[in-house]
């Protein structure tokens, strides 16, 4: 969202401060607290955005806080944008997506319509991220209006048009099509969480999405977001594996985690796997090393201790010069 709705516009996004200890749900509190300190820096808040199922968190919104947001973006006076791009990814029978129109549709009095809008795309549930198909849902006119108008400098082609048409049209395949990725990501997510599970890691708890949110606090050396930093920057360079730091998603804990697990073929998920807990190990039982050797994870007072050379940012980050937080590079799995 960093990149996506502030680089070209401007805009300013306040993050609604959740945290483990309920994992990481939102609240009505939370609103108001984000709310409240918005305007004591003179910010004039003018939406709510939000991500269902969620991303990095791969949890759903039930019903109640689904109704308690609805409620209170109505009380401000200020819109709600939902992006339901993973709203097919929920695996599992419970908890079940809901969408923030049935919502709507439950209490026709709950809110004012003019001020929901939804986004969706076909990347994540189909697979069709290259094709570039977009969808904005809203029940207000002007914002349809616009919308259409700003499509025209990105207009889906003729016939990719009709090829999604076509499949989309074909009922008995896409339910197909869900249902064996419902149960193919459920069976990912478990042999991903059990295999973090071996050496101690945990994640959080959830049922949608293409990734885990895995808590590696106990890894680092300080409770700091500069020590999530350094934790990253090795996985990354000596483990050769590709994360997401917290701090990228405004996490308010640090040494939170996002690993996508649905992009890699069974091989590459035991390589992943492989390293991930070799790692662990390894760092556990290492000691501490002399000055002069260079020493990728060390081991002191049974926590981990981590330094390694710094190279160029440049070389670490490929991300634009503008961008506000580090953006992982691709790291490929090899054997």
């Amino acid at each position: 969202f960093d990149r996506d709705l502030c680089w070209r516009t401007g805009a300013q996004l306040l993050p609604v401060v959740c945290d483990s200890s309920n994992g990481f749900k939102v609240t009505r509190e939370a609103l108001e607290a984000a709310y409240i300190e918005a305007k004591e820096a003179n910010i004039r808040v003018r939406a709510l955005l939000i991500t269902n199922p969620s991303n990095p968190l791969g949890t759903v919104l039930d019903r109640k806080t689904l109704r308690d947001i609805v409620s209170f973006i109505n009380e401000k006076n200020i819109h709600l944008i939902c992006d339901e791009i993973y709203s097919a990814t929920v695996f599992g029978s419970q908890p079940s997506f809901i969408s923030i129109s049935e919502i709507i549709e439950e209490d026709q009095e709950i809110c004012n319509h003019d001020l929901i809008h939804i986004i969706y795309s076909l990347s994540k549930d189909l697979g069709f991220p290259g094709f570039r198909v977009g969808i904005v849902y809203s029940y207000n006119d002007k914002v349809v209006e616009c919308a259409r108008k700003m499509s025209s400098f990105g207009l889906v082609s003729s016939q990719t048009q009709h090829l999604i048409s076509s499949l989309l049209s074909d009922d008995e395949f896409v339910e197909k099509f869900l249902s064996e990725s419902a149960k193919r990501l459920e069976n990912r997510h478990q042999t991903f969480t059990d295999g973090l599970a071996q050496v101690g890691i945990r994640c959080l708890q959830s049922n949608a999405g293409l990734f885990v949110w895995m808590d590696l606090s106990h890894l680092l050396r300080e409770k700091s977001f500069l020590a999530e930093t350094d934790l990253w920057r090795i996985i990354i360079n000596e483990v050769k594996l590709n994360v997401s730091p917290g701090s990228s998603f405004h996490c308010s804990e640090p040494g939170w985690f996002r690993v996508c697990i649905a992009n890699m073929d069974e091989p590459t998920v035991e390589i992943a796997l492989k390293r991930i807990r070799a790692f662990v190990v390894k760092g556990e039982n290492a000691v501490v090393a002399p000055a002069k050797k260079k020493q990728c994870w060390q081991s002191q007072n049974t926590k981990l201790r981590l330094s390694f050379s710094f190279r160029k940012m440049d070389d670490l980050m490929m991300m634009s010069p503008h961008s506000p937080i580090p953006q992982s590079p691709l790291v490929q799995a090899r054997t």
